[in-house]
């Protein structure tokens, strides 16, 4: 079982089931939306992410996503894919141990900031996986 939250306590969740595709992506939606030079990321299954305390204000950030974040604190927990309903993304370094989820690869890698230099051996995508 997987526990996290936002910076101001409003918000809490649980994420059980299998995290999977685990990663950091150097968007620029994400970097605009945390003001980060990345975002780490894992998905899991839509019925096995549950608030528990709180409510995600949510913002559409694509024409394809969905983001939400807390009303309060402002911290970005979630990103919702409109093509894929049965799953849900969480930020990493919401959870309580983010250790916990270690990501894999870096996605969007094309439009990295050039200060940014990747040293960790994970696989790079320049897209998408």
């Amino acid at each position: 079982m997987l526990e996290g939250g936002c910076h101001c306590g409003r918000v809490r969740y649980r994420a059980s089931g299998r995290a999977y595709n685990r990663s950091i992506c150097h968007c620029s939606i994400c970097r605009r939306t945390t003001g980060a030079p990345m975002v780490a990321w894992f998905s899991v299954a839509k019925a096995d992410f549950v608030l528990v305390r709180g409510t995600l204000t949510s913002y559409q950030s694509s024409a394809i996503g969905r983001r939400g974040f807390c009303p309060i604190c402002g911290t970005q927990v979630t990103f919702q894919d409109d093509r894929l309903a049965g799953e849900i993304d969480v930020t990493t370094a919401s959870l309580d141990d983010p250790e916990a989820v270690p990501p894999e690869y870096h996605i969007f890698t094309s439009t990295k900031l050039d200060c940014v230099k990747l040293s960790d051996g994970l696989p790079l995508y320049e897209e998408q996986r």
